[in-house]
């Protein structure tokens, strides 16, 4: 999991851990696996408390980086009617991911029993050079496949990275308006976004393409066909924020058990509209994932 970890700071004061890495991350670990987060955070008591939560969720904290000169990662969150906008702080210690200090993790990781299965990253991390060196220095060590979560966060994306990201992707989900935006199309829906995802599959050769659509649910594209899901329920709304990374939880756990396509969807929709029932996108919540007991990986 490569990537940005940073506090969300809501309207009402509260501050959240979040950013997708770590917020798949840590899905993850609760549903049963054993993620390894790739990641930095600045030498200050955000970074402490980063640290400390992961540790209390029993995760591996070898791939977090402690940075001395930039701050851990800020994001603002606005709600409109449960909807979430954000303004991303610049220059965060997430910019600043170590190629050293994480190729000496991932290397040996690869000796131990439990080499990496897939690498996970997105775009928001990736908006400096340094850490796209990282990453293509891992990728090049690993030989992993690459599961791309995309979340385009403007104004920290641009056109030709995008592409060459899909381009190196086994599996790459993203929602209804970024596929749009990479197919350079206006926004539509039904057959018309089917089209789109049709033309990007064909593209880019990926062996998976999952649009989530918010609640209207999801579809995921193979070269055998389409498969779509409605979303589970919401009886309290709370906010979205990290339902899309609860759904690429559950859909990564269904990838590496080798769930049928259809149960994977099903799975990871209800899992996202459970997540909408709760403030900010992670919580230390066993019972949240104990709901999921089938998904669990053993």
């Amino acid at each position: 999991m490569f990537g940005e970890v940073l506090f969300d700071h809501f309207p009402d004061g509260q501050s959240i851990l979040g950013g997708a890495p770590f917020n798949v991350a840590w899905h993850l670990q609760g549903l049963g696996c054993s993620p390894l987060l790739l990641s930095s955070v600045g030498s200050d008591t955000n970074g402490d408390n980063v640290n400390n939560t992961l540790r209390e969720w029993k995760m591996d904290v070898s791939g977090l980086q402690r940075c001395q000169n930039y701050p851990t990662g800020q994001v603002t969150v606005q709600l409109e009617n449960g909807q979430p906008s954000y303004h991303i702080v610049p220059d965060q210690a997430y910019d600043h991911i170590s190629n050293e200090e994480a190729l000496r993790v991932v290397k040996k990781m690869a000796t131990s029993s439990l080499p990496p299965s897939m690498i996970y990253h997105g775009s928001l991390a990736l908006r400096e050079p340094h850490c796209r060196k990282t990453l293509d220095i891992l990728l090049k060590e690993t030989n992993a496949p690459v599961f791309l979560d995309l979340n385009l966060r403007e104004p920290w994306w641009e056109s030709s990275f995008v592409e060459s990201m899909l381009k190196r992707a086994t599996w790459v989900k993203l929602n209804d308006e970024e596929l749009c935006e990479v197919t350079g199309h206006e926004m539509t829906d039904g057959p018309g976004l089917q089209h789109h995802a049709k033309e990007l599959l064909t593209l880019c050769g990926f062996e998976r393409l999952i649009v989530t659509r918010g609640e209207r649910g999801a579809f995921v594209l193979t070269a055998d066909g389409i498969i779509e899901g409605s979303p589970a329920p919401v009886d309290q709304l709370v906010d979205t924020v990290g339902a899309g990374d609860a759904f690429c939880a559950v859909t990564m756990a269904g990838l590496l058990q080798d769930w049928p396509a259809q149960v994977t969807l099903d799975r990871a929709l209800a899992f996202a509209s459970a997540i909408c029932q709760q403030r900010g996108a992670t919580q230390n919540n066993p019972v949240l994932y104990n709901m999921f007991e089938e998904t669990t990986l053993k």
